[in-house]
C-alpha cells in the first residue's frame, strides 16, 4: 500500500487530498516536520512514502509521474518527494537531519518535501525529477500566486498531455503516421478495464501466432489473413509500450516480455511463410532462415555499436556531426528512418507482400531490403568509429566480450595468445569457417575450417576490446555461426535439415538477444556457466560441423534437432529463472525502433 503524509493542513478548496487518493494513496496529514518524521517511521517498510506539500498546486498527471512511477527508488517534483521500499532508508536519514535542524516548527514558510530534496541532492542520492513540459507543479507562496497556477492547471490539458507523452519521443515514419494516432486511445481503453502491458503482449504474440499459422495453411485467404493480423499484431506491439507509460505500469517481467516476443514473433512468422510456401512444392526455409540471420545480424550491429559508444568520452566525429546536420532538416529525419527498415515499415511490408505475393518474393523482398538496411547502418557507424577520437571505458569493453560469447575453446586460447586486431581476426575466422562450408561442406576439411575458427576467435579477445573497430567482433561471429550452420543444413540436402538448422539458430540467437538485454539493463552478461554449457559461438561451431562430417544426412539432421531443443531448455530455463527475480533490470523499448 502506498501512503502519501501532507505536510501541513490543506488549503481550502484543494484537491490534493482527492488527487492522491485517485492514485492509490493513503493519506495523512503531519502538522510539522516532527509529525511527518513519526508518520513516515509507522509506514510498512514494504510500502511506497511519499511526502506532499499540502499547498501543492498541479495537474494529477505531474503528480503520478512525479510519485507512482514504479523504476526509481526515489523520485519529486517541486512539493513533493517520494521512496520507494528501497530508498525509504535514504529518505528517513533526510528527513531526520532536516527535523533535527528545524525542530518542530510549523510548515507555513518553507516545504518541508522540497528541503528533503535538497538534503538528498546534498547526500548524493539519486533522485528522479520527471520531466513534466507543460504540466503544472508548484507550492505557491501567496493567493495570488495560487490563482496563477490554478490558471495555468485550467489552461493545459492534462489528459490531452497524458495521451501524447505515451507515444515514443523517436520512432518510425509507418508507426508515428499509421498507428500511433489511434494504438494511444486502444492504450486509454486498456487502462481503464484494468488491463496490464503484459496482458496486451501475451495478446500480440498470440496474434502473431496465429498470423504464422494463417500463413502456413498456404492458401491465398490464408496469406490475406496473415497479412491482416500480423499489422493487428504490430498495433498492440505499439499499444503494450504505451499503456505502460500512459498508466506507468512498468515491470521487469513486462521488459523481458517486450525484449524478446518482437523477435519470437517475426521468426515464427518466417517459419509460417516458410511452411505454406512447402505446401504448395515450393521450398524457401533456406530464404526464411537467410532473413533471419540478416535481421539478428543487423540488430547484434546496432546493440554493439551502441555498447562500445554508451559511456565513451570525447565522442565526436565529422560524421556524426553530419548526421546532427541532417537531423535538423525535416524530411531527411524520415527517409533516414524508412531507409534502415525499422520493425514498422518492415512489418507492414511484410503484411502486404504476404497478402499479394507469394512466400518465396517476399522473403527475397525482405533480404534485399534488409541487405540494404544493414550496409547502410554499418557503413554509416564504421566511418563514425574511424572518424572520432574517442577512448572507450573497460565496461565498453567487457560489454563487448560478453556479446561475443567466446566459449571454453576460444577462451583457453584468448589466455595465451599474443596480441592481434581483434575485428581482422573474427572477419578472418568467420569467412574461413564460411568459406570452408560453402566449399567443401560436410566433410572433414570444413571441421579444421572450423578449428581454425576456435583459434583465430580466441585471438580476437586476447585483449581488451576497446580499438575504433572492436565493436564489430560480435557480429563478425554471430555471421560466422549462424551462416555456417544455413549452410550446412542446406548442403546435407534432406527434408528437415534447414527447418531443423531455423529451430538451432532461433535458439542460440534467443540466448545472444538475453544476453543483450541483461547487459542493456546493468545486471551484466548470462552466467559462465550457461556460456560453458551450450559451448559458446566457438564451441557449437565446430561441435555443428563435427556432427555434418561424421552423420549421414539424415542423422545430421536429428543431431540438429536434438542440439536446438538441448540449447534451447537450457537458456529459456535460465533466461526465465533471471528475469521473474527480483534482481533483474527494468529495460524499456524507448528510442528502439528496430
Amino acid at each position: 500500500m502506498s501512503t502519501a503524509i501532507l505536510t501541513g493542513q490543506p488549503v481550502p478548496g484543494s484537491s490534493i487530498e482527492g488527487d492522491l487518493r485517485s492514485l492509490g494513496f493513503d493519506v495523512l496529514v503531519a502538522v510539522d516536520a516532527v509529525d511527518a518524521e513519526r508518520l513516515v517511521a509507522q509506514v510498512p517498510s514494504d510500502g511506497r512514502v511519499a511526502l506532499v506539500d499540502a499547498r501543492f498546486v498541479g495537474h494529477v498527471h505531474a503528480l503520478r509521474l512525479g510519485l507512482t512511477d514504479p523504476r526509481f527508488p526515489l523520485a519529486a517534483i517541486a512539493g513533493a518527494v517520494t521512496a520507494q521500499p528501497e530508498g525509504r532508508a535514504t529518505l528517513t536519514r533526510a528527513l531526520a537531519r532536516e527535523t533535527s535542524a528545524g525542530g518542530g516548527t510549523a510548515l507555513a514558510v518553507d516545504s518541508l518535501p522540497d528541503r528533503i530534496v535538497t538534503a538528498l541532492d546534498d547526500d548524493g542520492a539519486d533522485v528522479r525529477s520527471p520531466e513534466l513540459g507543460s504540466l503544472v507543479a508548484a507550492v505557491p507562496a501567496d493567493p495570488q500566486a495560487r490563482n496563477e497556477a490554478r490558471q495555468a492547471v485550467a489552461d493545459v490539458d492534462d489528459e490531452a498531455v497524458r495521451l501524447k507523452s505515451a507515444v515514443k519521443a523517436r520512432d518510425g515514419f509507418f508507426t508515428t503516421y499509421f498507428i500511433s494516432p489511434y494504438s494511444r486511445y486502444i492504450a486509454r481503453w486498456c487502462a481503464r478495464r484494468g488491463l496490464t502491458p503484459n496482458q496486451v503482449t501475451t495478446a500480440s504474440l498470440i496474434t502473431a501466432l496465429i498470423a504464422a499459422g494463417c500463413a502456413a495453411t498456404g492458401t491465398r485467404a490464408g496469406y490475406v489473413a496473415a497479412g491482416v493480423l500480423l499489422i493487428a499484431s504490430f498495433v498492440l506491439d505499439c499499444t503494450d509500450g504505451q499503456l505502460a507509460r500512459y498508466s506507468l505500469q512498468y515491470s521487469t517481467l513486462g521488459a523481458w516480455l517486450d525484449a524478446t516476443f518482437d523477435r519470437a514473433k517475426e521468426y515464427a512468422y518466417y517459419a509460417g511463410l516458410a511452411l505454406g510456401a512447402a505446401r504448395g512444392g515450393d521450398d524457401v526455409w533456406a530464404l526464411a532462415l537467410g532473413a533471419m540471420v540478416l535481421q539478428t545480424c543487423r540488430h547484434v550491429v546496432d546493440f554493439s555499436f551502441n555498447e562500445a559508444n554508451h559511456d565513451a568520452t570525447a565522442n565526436t566525429s565529422p560524421t556524426a556531426a553530419l548526421s546532427d546536420k541532417l537531423d535538423s532538416v525535416g524530411w531527411t529525419v524520415w527517409l533516414r528512418r524508412m531507409i534502415v527498415l525499422p520493425i514498422g515499415e518492415r512489418w507492414a511490408m511484410i503484411a502486404v507482400l504476404t497478402a499479394v505475393t507469394t512466400p518465396r518474393i517476399t522473403l527475397y523482398v525482405l533480404l534485399i531490403g534488409c541487405a540494404f538496411a544493414a550496409t547502410y547502418t554499418t557503413a554509416g557507424r564504421v566511418l563514425r568509429s574511424l572518424t572520432r577520437k574517442a577512448r572507450r571505458t573497460d565496461r565498453a569493453a567487457q560489454a563487448l566480450a560478453d556479446l561475443a560469447d567466446n566459449g571454453p575453446l576460444a577462451g583457453l586460447v584468448a589466455r595465451v595468445a599474443p596480441r592481434f586486431p581483434a575485428p581482422v581476426s573474427a572477419a578472418a575466422g568467420g569467412l574461413l569457417v564460411v568459406i570452408s562450408a560453402a566449399v567443401w561442406g560436410t566433410t572433414w576439411p570444413t571441421v579444421l575450417g572450423a578449428a581454425g575458427y576456435v583459434l583465430l576467435s580466441g585471438l580476437a579477445l586476447a585483449r581488451p576490446l576497446k580499438g575504433a573497430l572492436d565493436w564489430l567482433v560480435p557480429p563478425f561471429f554471430r555471421a560466422a555461426e549462424y551462416g555456417t550452420v544455413l549452410i550446412l543444413a542446406a548442403k546435407a540436402d534432406v527434408n528437415g535439415a534447414l527447418p531443423a538448422a531455423f529451430g538451432l539458430v532461433s535458439a542460440v540467437a534467443y540466448h545472444h538477444y538475453d544476453t543483450v538485454y541483461r547487459i542493456r539493463g546493468d545486471a551484466g552478461a548470462p552466467p559462465a556457466w550457461l556460456v560453458r554449457v551450450i559451448g559458446g559461438h566457438d564451441g557449437r561451431t565446430l561441435l555443428v560441423t563435427a556432427l555434418a562430417a561424421l552423420l549421414t544426412a539424415s542423422q545430421f539432421t536429428l543431431a540438429l534437432t536434438v542440439l536446438a531443443v538441448a540449447v534451447a531448455l537450457v537458456v529459456l530455463a535460465e533466461s526465465i529463472r533471471f528475469w521473474v527475480s527480483a534482481g533483474a533490470p527494468a529495460v524499456h523499448d524507448e528510442g528502439e525502433t528496430a
